[in-house]
């Protein structure tokens, strides 16, 4: 790296990172004592607090539940606090606090809870999202970490391992070719739109095994080759940068949905091997954007 800093010393960063957020959201997991909600529409809040009555006052409406917590917001505080002194030259992009702009070109891009709605429901499997970014928004570190079951995922250019019980192993992508063997997985299939819910039933009807719910988890999975492929759609940058190198340094593949080299967010797919992403995008090519 042009800083002179290796990739080494960045890993071993980002693991720091990812233990300061741990350590800020750990009292909250199970122990929620308020949620809010990101979604929530200000002009249907009046200043005594009470929702405004809709015109139909007999159907129940309900406002689209985007939850933040203050584990959210604990954990991007702590990480932020150390990037300010460990890395005061590159920026950060998270998704709970305004954008501290890079003096070097190299950007921070965390998500402190990824699967905020695993996280409010008490489930394991939201993750702490952790990525560097060089001058040209290429991701050349990812940390997917799973504190809870104590699984932490690393990426860089050429490998991948997860770290357990204080053990660094190797992990590599299942090689399933096939399509009709793999195990798929995305987050909700209702949050996409009618082109892209039928690509999915497509390939959720070929596909021996589908999974729902998983947030993050699932690519770090893909990495550890027990799922052979997620697609999903809408990300934001600091949802997939971390994914890249994980998935990646395990020897999978990332695109778009066309195909080609994937922007930061967007329709993201990522597979365990060329067979299988080649059938997963004769679906996923129809409803491509």
């Amino acid at each position: 790296m042009s800083d002179g800093i290796s990739l080494e010393d960045e890993l071993a960063l980002a693991g720091r990172l990812a233990d300061a957020a741990w350590i800020a959201i750990r009292p909250h997991f199970r122990a929620l004592q308020g949620v809010d909600n990101k979604a929530q529409d200000p002009s249907q809040i009046p200043s005594n607090g009470r929702p405004k009555p809709t015109s139909t006052p007999s159907v129940p409406t309900r406002t689209p539940f985007d939850p933040v917590t203050e584990g959210d917001r604990a954990a991007e505080r702590a990480i932020r606090d150390i990037l300010s002194t460990e890395r005061p030259h590159h920026g950060v992009t998270g998704e709970e606090f305004p954008e501290t702009p890079s003096q070097s070109g190299y950007r921070w891009l965390i998500d402190p809870i990824d699967g905020t709605r695993a996280f409010v429901a008490g489930l394991p499997v939201w993750t702490t999202l952790i990525a560097l970014v060089d001058p040209d928004d290429v991701p050349i570190i990812g940390i997917i970490d799973q504190p809870v079951l104590g699984e932490r995922y690393l990426g860089w250019p050429g490998g991948a391992a997860m770290e357990k019980n204080g053990a660094r192993t190797p992990i590599h992508v299942s090689g399933c070719q096939d399509l009709r063997e793999a195990t798929i997985a995305t987050t909700d299939p209702f949050i996409f739109n009618p082109a892209e819910q039928g690509a999915w039933t497509h390939l959720r009807a070929t596909a021996r095994i589908t999974r729902y719910g998983l947030d993050a988890y699932a690519y770090a999975r893909v990495a550890g080759g027990t799922v052979d492929l997620v697609a999903e759609s809408g990300l934001k940058a600091w949802d997939v940068a971390a994914l890249f190198p994980v998935v990646r340094g395990a020897g999978g593949l990332v695109t778009d949905w066309r195909g080609n080299t994937p922007k930061l967010g967007g329709q993201i797919v990522c597979a365990s091997s060329e067979g299988v992403m080649e059938q997963a995008l004769l679906a996923l090519r129809r409803s491509a954007t």
